[in-house]
């Protein structure tokens, strides 16, 4: 196959994404398909220029200067080629190659939810709002897609209500992560951080985006030491903290003991993993979760929100707590009740222990990149050529009573 990979631009400084374009784009190449990644360079954002209207000149390098540029490679590429939208939220292009063989990556739609305000924890602005719009306007002309999660794939169909092709294939794990000694992974962990980490500790791997619940994170930490005899730190390791954040760890009683990185090396990221004596997940929404899979992968006990995608990623192997309500009133009965899970946890038999561990491990084979990459190919095969004879047509799924677990209409 010929294919073309939309990507969002670098300037963005985006994370996940590049991570799956790069697992897409190398795994196609891999298995001797031609590829290509389009994505806008930085020309206009390039101007020198205070924040907000370095955004406004990053939108014209996105939406006008690129789609000028793919005008012009589309008439010297193959009329076979496959064009792949990495995330959903290139929705603009869509119409580029819509009446192209395509095929769009969904990842989440929360921020197309806020913006029809569903999700009353993050508003949206009236410009937020338009930009929703216009990227709805784009994927909606798409007719084949590709979800990170069953979640995702229901919330797709609210937007899109009948496209020819809409399958569901689980992320794959782009590192290998793997259980490691925990003893030894706290030490080297601890010397590259320069704490103590032999006793264990309590982690959380994540941005600062609203959805993440970081807030939370340092709120059930609170309500758990308030009432436990263990002293075991708190470790955050994603981006630099938001001050909303740094001034919720100053009010903490436990402040001394909660500690933020960011910049922390891949390595350092899954030894985190294998050394944590539980890990925290509290989302409050997600398109995936890769966190959770990274941890169960890496032998660490998971306790996350009791919500798809959350309970999916988990697949009955994590350790599940309510989502943190919206009202304030109700946010320390929420962590009181959060920290007796932790309290659980963190108090595991060694037997115990063995048997989550493993129950995670299992888990976590779900997210084989392998697997993954040979799904995906299977897709772009049959959507480039066509369905072959007695096969199931991929927009044929549906869930089961129970909301963790998930069957095909075979």
């Amino acid at each position: 196959m010929n294919i073309v990979f939309f990507a969002h631009p670098d300037f963005l400084e985006h994370q996940s994404m590049p991570r799956f374009t790069r697992m897409l784009a190398d795994g196609m190449q891999e298995r001797g398909h031609a590829v290509q990644v389009w994505a806008p360079q930085p020309i206009c954002s390039r101007l020198p220029g205070p924040g907000s209207l370095k955004k406004w000149f990053g939108y014209i390098d996105q939406y006008v200067l690129f789609p000028f540029k793919v005008r012009q490679r589309l008439k010297k590429n193959p009329a076979d080629t496959l064009y792949v939208f990495t995330d959903h939220a290139l929705g603009p292009w869509v119409p580029l190659v819509a009446d192209q063989a395509h095929v769009v990556h969904c990842h989440d739609f929360l921020a197309q939810r806020s913006a029809l305000g569903e999700i009353p924890d993050n508003a949206t602005s009236w410009s937020g709002r338009i930009y929703q719009r216009y990227i709805h306007r784009g994927y909606s002309q798409g007719k084949h897609f590709i979800s990170v999660s069953y979640r995702t794939k229901e919330d797709l169909h609210a937007f899109v209500s009948s496209p020819l092709t809409s399958k569901v294939v689980y992320n794959g794990l782009n590192q290998k992560f793997k259980p490691k000694e925990p003893t030894e992974a706290r030490v080297q962990l601890g010397n590259r951080l320069k704490l103590d980490l032999t006793s264990g500790y309590l982690l959380h791997v994540g941005g600062n985006a609203w959805y993440k619940n970081r807030l939370g994170v340092i709120e059930l930490y609170d309500a758990w030491r308030a009432t436990s005899t263990s002293r075991l730190p708190l470790l955050l390791i994603g981006e630099m903290p938001s001050q909303a954040l740094q001034d919720k760890r100053l009010a903490s009683a436990f402040r001394d003991d909660i500690h933020f990185f960011s910049g922390v090396e891949d390595t350092y990221v899954q030894l985190a993993y294998a050394g944590a004596t539980v890990f925290l997940f509290p989302s409050l929404a997600e398109g995936f979760g890769w966190p959770i899979a990274e941890a169960m992968a890496s032998g660490c006990p998971v306790i996350t929100t009791d919500e798809v995608p959350m309970t999916e990623v988990a697949g009955g192997a994590g350790f599940l707590i309510p989502r943190r309500p919206h009202e304030a009133a109700q946010v320390a009965a929420w962590a009181q009740n959060g920290a007796r899970t932790i309290e659980q946890v963190v108090g595991l038999t060694a037997e115990e222990r063995k048997d989550a561990v493993a129950a995670g491990v299992r888990s976590a084979q779900r997210f084989d990149p392998v697997l993954a990459i040979n799904s995906i190919e299977d897709t772009y095969k049959t959507i480039i050529e066509g369905p072959r004879p007695n096969t199931i047509p991929l927009d044929k799924y549906s869930m089961k009573a129970s909301p963790n677990e998930y069957q095909s209409n075979a």
